[in-house]
């Protein structure tokens, strides 16, 4: 098999994606900016190529791509920084190009979708309206994409995610929830709780990405990979409740409260632009995935709950 380069490895979908290379007994190679992080997550593993690149150098990057077939691009920012998505994929892009890559997949958001249009589960073709800052740099980011594959230049292909969360997921929505069971705390959520969401289980992310990165029909396209189906934020606290045998404690943010933290916290600030989100919910169909790659393997809310408790009481000595 063609060696593949994960593009911002050290991030949660970035280590699915390898565990799942691993398993195909497959070479491939993991860019970053930091050193000691790809150490930390990849250096043990004889796989796994480790190679810096700096953005801003188009040498850095063409040699960083240099050998590979295919990108896997998982670049993550600061949720403050989203004007950097369309820059560092303007620099990927065209440092891959240079480098004669053959394919690049982006794994992307919802974001570009804007306020849902027509009832769920949405498909790929929902117009792309973005009403959002973040969705609209995140659409440039896919537009540089598509439009380089129309233009033959380098095939593209995008791969559509909902919110998620896994064992060790810190910037999920519902880890700290997860915590607050694990360990009696109090747990944050924004709400509304009662309103349909969809997650999907980032160990279930990386074996898709492994099969989808080698099929050429999935080039030229946008495609879906959903969760489990429908759930709430109230519904996961019950199965929290259920698994840990205790009450959990939680404190609900609506729009109003984020601005008011976001006063004082960047992260908050900038959660208030996309709480549509939790009011307008998306439910993906990804029946066109499944027609590429077949069945899809989808853990259960009840099994993806279980499994983050578990990683939290096993690396917390809070937890009880």
């Amino acid at each position: 098999m063609d060696k593949v380069a994960l593009w911002g490895a050290s991030g949660a979908i970035g280590r699915t994606v390898a565990e799942a290379f691993r398993a195909q007994n497959r070479p491939y190679r993991v860019v970053g900016r930091n050193r000691e992080t790809l150490e930390r997550e990849f250096g043990s593993d004889p796989l796994a190529e480790i190679v810096l690149w700096n953005p801003e150098d188009p040498e850095s990057v063409r040699a960083a791509a240099s050998g590979v077939a295919a990108i896997v691009y998982l670049v993550g920012v600061d949720y403050w920084r989203f004007d950097l998505h369309p820059k560092l994929m303007r620099a990927t892009l065209d440092g891959a190009i240079a480098a004669g890559v053959d394919r690049m997949l982006l794994v992307a958001t919802i974001y570009p979708y804007g306020p849902r249009r027509g009832p769920n589960p949405v498909r790929e073709d929902h117009p792309r309206e973005p009403n959002s800052v973040k969705g609209g740099r995140r659409k440039e980011q896919e537009d540089m994409l598509l439009e380089a594959d129309r233009a033959g230049k380098i095939r593209g292909c995008v791969l559509r995610l909902p919110d998620f969360y896994g064992p060790g997921v810190e910037k999920s929505f519902l880890h700290g929830l997860f915590v607050a069971g694990a360990t009696g705390t109090t747990g944050n959520l924004i709400g509304p709780i009662d309103a349909q969401h969809e997650f999907v289980f980032v160990p279930d992310v990386g074996p898709v990405v492994a099969n989808l990165v080698d099929d050429p029909r999935a080039y030229g396209r946008v495609l879906h990979l959903g969760g489990a189906g429908a759930t709430t934020e109230r519904a996961i606290v019950q199965i929290v409740e259920q698994q840990t045998g205790r009450r959990v404690k939680t404190l609900v943010a609506n729009a109003t409260m984020l601005r008011m933290i976001g006063l004082f916290n960047p992260m908050m600030r900038e959660l208030v632009e996309m709480h549509y989100l939790m009011t307008e919910p998306f439910v993906l169909d990804d029946s066109a995935l499944a027609g590429l790659i077949g069945p899809i393997h989808k853990t259960s809310y009840e099994d993806g709950v279980r499994a983050c408790l578990a990683a939290i009481k096993a690396s917390s000595p809070q937890a009880a």
